[in-house]
């Protein structure tokens, strides 16, 4: 309005504030919700599931726009197996002045099991999204992370949008950092566009699996990936980092990179990727 310190009209808009927490547990041979809550206009769906306990979040809103912010927390107990994915992809609309914050942390006890999998975040036109993503996890416990990007909808003529990007993540096992990034992405199309960043992709993807059996998964995902590339419209790379695995993922087409990420799941947990993802 004024540059005398008055707030802007888009700031005195109302802001969404979600907050979602989820605790699963062994119970005999199954593994199921202990605990939940939700709150803010998001909510829990669990799925009919086998051994392993799956979880669906839902945002009621449809979407984010700029000023919102979420905090989710899941953990999974001792002995614990559980799936935790979204509803459908998150949309980040544009953005006047304050961006979109998602803070994300997860735990993940003794012997315990965790595939952290959302479906694609999409950035619109003018978007800004924040990101925080923690996680804990045993020595002995096994965390599959998921998160993908796309950047524009194609399908409506928005090949190159001016979207920004701020993630950070950092990943415990037994108590020390074994996986950190900090990721800025401006401008998005223009960025994307350049050989040595996206070389045209429309759609990234990081995956990351910290557990005893990463290193035997490698050459699995790679296989998968290998198999993608050939038929063209995809690149990826897998490799292990202190015992970490870590692949990235791009392509032109957001439909193209979801198809290998659904390879890389058959690769990583020798089973289907979840319904909603199809």
């Amino acid at each position: 309005m004024t540059k005398e310190g008055t707030t802007s009209a888009a700031h005195l808009l109302p802001r969404v504030r979600a907050e979602l927490r989820l605790a699963f547990a062994r119970a005999g041979a199954r593994s199921e919700a202990a605990r939940a809550f939700e709150t803010g206009g998001w909510r829990w769906r669990f799925p009919r599931a086998g051994a392993r306990a799956e979880a669906v979040a839902v945002n009621t809103g449809g979407g984010m726009a700029g000023g919102d912010k979420v905090e989710i927390s899941v953990s999974a107990g001792r002995g614990a197996s559980a799936l935790v994915t979204s509803q459908s992809q998150e949309k980040i609309y544009k953005a006047d002045g304050l961006p979109c914050e998602v803070r994300t942390r997860l735990e993940v006890a003794e012997g315990a099991r965790l595939i952290w999998a959302p479906q694609e975040t999409l950035l619109f036109e003018g978007a800004r999204l924040e990101r925080r993503l923690e996680a804990d996890v045993d020595s002995t416990g096994t965390l599959t992370i998921f998160e993908a990007v796309a950047f524009g909808r194609l399908a409506h003529g928005e090949i190159s949008v001016a979207a920004t990007l701020c993630d950070r993540w950092r990943l415990r096992r037994g108590g020390k950092l074994a996986f950190a990034e900090a990721l800025r992405i401006e401008d998005a199309g223009a960025t994307l566009d350049r050989p040595a960043i996206g070389g045209g992709a429309r759609a990234a993807a990081t995956l990351v699996r910290i557990g005893p059996d990463a290193g035997e998964k490698l050459d699995p995902l790679r296989e998968a990936f290998a198999a993608l590339e050939a038929a063209g419209g995809f690149e990826a790379g897998a490799t292990l980092v202190d015992g970490v695995l870590v692949a990235r993922a791009v392509s032109p087409s957001p439909q193209r990179l979801r198809e290998g990420l659904i390879a890389a799941w058959g690769a990583l947990e020798g089973q289907d990727a979840p319904r909603v993802w199809y």
